[in-house]
């Protein structure tokens, strides 16, 4: 962050140490180092008396920082969905490949682990959808850009928003078209 650096600068160019400036600042002086080595970060009311103290307005005073937390919270967004994403697919594989075994040797008591399964991947699946319409991503490109960090410009959003119907609509089937046919082989496999 460079609000730290900014408060020290702007300090030292009026001749305050850190003892008379926390006095004007209304806070301690523990408070101000604290600023000054970025271990902790002014609250809006402290923003609002140091922008009045410095004489600068408080985009000036934190224009690094917003674009800074603008990055971190968008890096934080796309790790949680990574992170999401990935315990989804390692669920729905093994949503996939386990219906048949289970049903064969457990019978309805296997069929019932199953349902259990799917309702906790479905919680999962949710909380990916959830994600996705959090940070507005929908189809294959809008998340491919997002998990880049980049976004997409206004004409290449529209036509992905016109894509979105029916690409949840091939992924269905595709989804299915994959079940039946792993389920086909599991029965060859295991007679």
């Amino acid at each position: 962050m460079e609000l730290g650096t900014q408060i020290k600068r702007l300090r030292k160019e009026r001749g305050w140490n850190q003892e008379e400036f926390a006095e004007k600042a209304y806070v301690s002086r523990q408070t101000v180092s604290n600023w000054e080595n970025e271990k902790s970060y002014p609250d809006v009311h402290s923003l609002l008396i140091l922008s009045d103290l410095f004489g600068v307005s408080l985009d000036e005073l934190v224009k690094g920082d917003v674009e800074e937390m603008k990055k971190e919270i968008r890096q934080e967004s796309i790790a949680e969905y990574n992170r999401w994403a990935n315990i989804y697919s390692v669920m729905f594989i093994i949503a996939i490949l386990l219906p048949y075994p289970l049903a064969k040797f457990l019978g309805w008591v296997g069929a019932g682990i199953w349902l259990v399964y799917m309702g906790v991947t479905m919680c999962v699946a949710i909380k990916c959808e959830s994600l996705k319409k959090q940070n507005n991503i929908q189809t294959f490109k809008e998340i491919v850009a997002f998990t880049e960090g980049r976004t997409l410009d206004e004409i290449e959003q529209i036509r992905e928003q016109a894509k979105r119907p029916y690409q949840k609509i091939l992924l269905a089937i595709a989804a299915a078209v994959a079940a039946l046919l792993i389920m086909l082989l599991m029965h060859l496999i295991l007679g």
